[in-house]
């Protein structure tokens, strides 16, 4: 199979699809790979470590995308790379399909098989290419939620962990998750008050025996979660609905009663979000300002610690990838279910339950014949 690398272009992304060490493992298969030129060279993977592991260096996307087999990206094509794509292609990439029905219709249009990393599930019942994003996503909340609480940055000039004599901040985490748990880590790691809420009572358990007395864990209702907001200094939202929109656990109303200077870091950003103010941002213009209360949403946050994000991801997709190459996609997912479940559209039709909402959706055995 010939395997294509684009170079990402969505704002501030520097992570790629491949490392060298994932290509010299696709070649030593006998697969041909085609990198874009500079795909990984600001993360310090340069050409020529491509070359070495057996890959082709080429000019353009366009070029990939008209040869390749299959794409194998980190982000969701953007509209012009979604015109690139054509009937039979491959594309393995994260989606985020949920809240986004301009890229749903397009990649119909194509007639294109996507699969999307964030529906691939494991054997227990977990998302096996989503947790090492959601693990960088969830450790980085905190890091950014720190520095927006600087009154430089517009917050109300609080430090997380306080120092003698002052008290901490107190950290509100929606979600006991992955993104949760690392936020709740790193949280604790600088000494803020931190309390997660949830609504399985057994994740809470499994929280409270890993963490002890330095976490609180809270079950999860509408007065909780208005309880917590209303106390937070820094609000992260953690939910997640596997493949499908975030609800909408804050509302526009309950912001408008936090503090003045407070922050919300919204994780779930990438599927739609989950608090009701909550819109996209981007690395180069992150956060903006609703009743005083500053908004972090940038929808590819682990794309800042780039180099970090694109090891993690790649250990995670590479059995999948080389499993796509070796018995093309049909075969590959009928042998596997986990991956079958990441197929969300195939030749034109929608294929995953959780974006019923944007159209019809059939099985994906009915695609596979």
């Amino acid at each position: 199979m010939l395997i294509g690398v684009p170079k990402e272009i969505k704002n501030h992304e520097y992570r790629v699809g491949l490392i060298p060490g994932n290509v010299r493992q696709l070649t030593v298969h006998g697969h041909q790979v085609i990198v874009q030129k500079d795909a990984g060279t600001a993360i310090g993977l340069t050409d020529d470590l491509y070359v070495a592991a057996g890959a082709t260096i080429v000019d353009s996307a366009e070029e990939i995308f008209a040869r390749a087999d299959m794409i194998v990206k980190v982000k969701e094509p953007q509209p012009v790379e979604c015109k690139m794509l054509r009937p039979g292609q491959v594309l393995f990439t994260y989606l985020h399909l949920a809240p986004d029905p301009e890229q749903t219709k397009l990649l119909q249009e194509s007639g294109a098989i996507c699969i999307a990393y964030e529906t691939v599930t494991d054997r227990n019942g977990g998302l096996p290419l989503l947790a090492p994003m959601s693990e960088v996503a969830g450790r980085m909340s905190i890091q950014a939620g720190a520095h927006c609480l600087e009154k430089s940055y517009g917050g109300i000039g609080i430090l997380l962990g306080g120092v003698p004599g002052t008290p901490p901040a107190k950290v509100a985490i929606i979600g006991g998750g992955v993104v949760g748990t690392n936020a709740a880590r790193m949280a604790m790691g600088l000494e803020a008050h931190v309390t997660v809420l949830d609504k399985s009572l057994d994740r809470l358990r499994q929280l409270d025996q890993q963490f002890g007395r330095r976490l609180n864990t809270v079950y999860a209702n509408v007065e909780t979660i208005e309880q917590a907001v209303l106390e937070a200094d820094l609000v992260i939202g953690a939910v997640l609905v596997p493949g499908a929109e975030a609800p909408k656990v804050v509302s526009r109303e309950l912001v408008s009663r936090m503090k003045k200077g407070a922050v919300l870091v919204d994780v779930a950003i990438d599927q739609g979000g989950c608090f009701e103010t909550s819109h996209a941002t981007t690395h180069a213009d992150p956060t903006y300002v609703v009743d005083g209360v500053i908004h972090y949403c940038v929808a590819n946050m682990p794309g800042a610690v780039a180099r970090t994000s694109t090891f993690a991801l790649n250990n995670a997709t590479a059995p999948f990838v080389l499993a796509l190459a070796d018995k093309g996609w049909v075969k590959a997912l009928k042998d596997d279910v986990h991956l079958r479940n990441g197929l969300n559209v195939a030749k034109g039709q929608l294929t995953y339950p959780g974006i019923a909402h944007l159209g019809a959706v059939v099985s994906a055995d009915s695609v596979l014949g």
